[in-house]
């Protein structure tokens, strides 16, 4: 597990970046999943890392385990490599939009100030 102040820092870049309350993400994915006929159950909605970001989410920091450790790194650098975040512009083309869907699987809205 990390260090106390490794783990104060990567608790403070992930809810940075995961600009999502756990509400919003919870619909994104079930919206995300649902088809004209179907719609997933809450708890199966949206991929495995959008089901540990909201899992994280809805955790203390002192209850943390190391696999949301992993996640957390994981979302951050994901979040970081793919967004600006001093200077996020709107999406204006398809692939933008695939590409603020994507975030928002992480829990990053491009779009949420």
């Amino acid at each position: 597990m990390a260090d106390a102040l490794e783990l104060q820092a990567l608790w403070e870049d992930f809810h940075r970046v995961v600009n999502m309350t756990s509400a919003e993400l919870a619909a994104w994915l079930r919206v995300r999943d649902a088809d004209e006929e179907t719609e997933p159950l809450p708890e199966a909605a949206g991929t495995p890392t959008g089901q540990h970001v909201l899992a994280i989410l809805q955790k203390r920091r002192t209850d943390l385990t190391d696999d949301d450790i992993r996640v957390m790194y994981k979302v951050v650098d994901t979040v970081g490599d793919l967004v600006d975040m001093e200077d996020e512009p709107e999406p204006e083309t398809a692939a933008d939009g695939a590409r603020r869907h994507r975030l928002m699987t992480l829990g990053h809205d491009p779009l949420k100030p």
